[in-house]
């Protein structure tokens, strides 16, 4: 299993380390004549960006925006890169202890630290915080294609848009339609640098929604037909107060990518590139990140809204405005769909591994695989059917597993120490970890019930 802890006697020599087969299902498995294993040809630099990217730019960055119009402008830029460093750290401290401890997992390194349980613990948060964003992914193609409504006002989608209302331009059609043609197939991958070029595909669609956005913000800018937005949040009571903090989960969820990065590592042909390909596709990243939020809540202002690509459904105030909003919404779509295979390939192991922790590698048997496939699939199209709001996903995952994935269980492994190399700048920062995680998530579940039991009591 990719979550199993290491020993010395499962070993064997990959290329330039050593790997767990057990650990590490998406390394080949053929045989040689001899005995010997074939060596997998490394991953390469690019691909390993692309795919760390892939994983860290997916539906958060619709909610983005949002979060500029609850924070403004200057304090949300400054969480943004704030997020992004706290998750290097985070990342840093995995990898460290991941070699000490010899561990090719996620799972393998919490299991150094805490046995059992904390292998258990962290499956179980992946599982939640990958279904949760596949869930997203699923509600905004549908949002794009079919439209979707906020406030009492629908906005149509691609297909509405292009043919009319009809039951095959509906959601539930769509979803199906989009899981058996493009999900099932991708899903279908067992090694993670297989989908590296349509990880680069997807970033370069990423590119293109914050390009189009970015023009059409200025050329309206300068022309004078959008006010500017507001720099700081406005605090009227206290209610105001705790509202700000609903944003935190969004930022979190924004930068989790730490349950690829072992994956991703296995597969290089020289592992001490990690860390330049963690740092590199942060900063892609937060570039992403900062331009989206910054032109789309510069473009759309208060009426921003949860997802932002449902605000590409009416005219723009600019010549072509149809065309770009087409370009913009289905160029994400197609993003979506393309990011979903690497969420899927972390959630499909770690749920193998938590299910069937003694069975052979997921790899090697096609029936379990094919199992545990068709039935997330199907789970994941009946609640991106029901489920509302990317918002509310958002909330409860980001709040919940998400902020344990990438911030409470690296600080918490490092404040244990099993292998006394934590310096005391590493425990302070650890401490500082689980606090804000703790207390800005804390705050943010509060709001949220409360707005949740004020709307139902309304």
């Amino acid at each position: 299993m990719t979550i199993a802890s290491v020993s010395p006697e499962g070993r064997r020599k990959g290329k330039g380390k050593d790997v767990l087969e057990e650990n590490a299902p998406l390394l080949p498995s053929s045989r040689k004549e001899d005995g010997e294993f074939d060596e997998f040809n490394g991953a390469s630099f690019p691909g390993a960006v692309f795919n760390l990217s892939t994983t860290i730019v997916g539906a958060g960055i619709m909610s983005l925006p949002a979060t500029m119009k609850v924070l403004g402008l200057v304090p949300g830029i400054v969480m943004i890169v704030l997020f992004a460093f706290l998750a290097e750290a985070s990342i840093e401290l995995l990898i460290r202890f991941s070699r000490v401890g010899k561990s090719v997992s996620y799972g393998g390194v919490m299991g150094d630290s805490f046995g059992n349980v904390g292998r258990m613990l962290l499956q179980i948060c992946v599982v939640v915080n990958n279904v949760g964003v596949m869930i997203v992914y699923m509600i905004i193609i549908g949002d794009v294609l079919s439209g979707t409504s906020s406030g009492g006002v629908h906005h149509s989608g691609v297909l509405e848009g292009w043919f009319g209302e009809h039951w095959w331009t509906g959601r539930f059609f769509v979803l199906l339609v989009t899981t058996l043609v493009v999900f099932a197939p991708l899903a279908s991958f067992k090694r993670v640098d297989s989908l590296s070029y349509t990880s680069a595909l997807s970033v370069a669609l990423a590119v293109v929604f914050v390009v189009i956005t970015a023009g059409i913000a200025i050329v309206k800018l300068l022309n004078g037909s959008i006010p500017m937005p507001k720099l700081f949040p406005v605090i009227p009571d206290l209610k105001s107060i705790w509202n700000l903090f609903t944003a935190v989960p969004i930022l979190v969820t924004a930068f989790i990518c730490h349950f690829n990065v072992h994956s991703i590592d296995n597969e290089l042909e020289d592992s001490s590139q990690i860390k330049p390909i963690v740092r590199t596709s942060l900063a892609l990243c937060s570039t992403v990140y900062i331009a989206t939020s910054f032109f789309g809540y510069l473009l759309f202002g208060e009426s921003t809204l949860h997802d932002v690509l449902a605000n590409f459904d009416a005219n723009l105030g600019i010549p072509y405005s149809a065309v770009f909003n087409d370009v913009v919404r289905v160029s994400y779509a197609v993003h979506l769909m393309l990011v979903f295979p690497m969420i899927f390939h972390a959630l499909r192991l770690n749920l193998d591994g938590l299910l069937f922790p003694n069975a052979r590698p997921l790899s090697t048997d096609n029936c379990r695989f094919t199992v545990i496939s068709v039935a997330l699939l199907f789970l994941i199209f009946l609640a991106a059917n029901f489920i509302p709001s990317i918002w509310d996903a958002f909330q409860f995952t980001g709040a919940t597993a998400a902020v344990c994935i990438g911030f409470i269980f690296p600080a918490a492994m490092t404040i244990r120490d099993p292998h006394g190399i934590a310096t005391l700048r590493d425990k302070l920062l650890s401490v500082i970890m689980i606090v804000l995680a703790v207390l800005s998530n804390g705050i943010a579940i509060y709001s949220d019930a409360s707005s949740l039991f004020n709307t139902a009591k309304a």
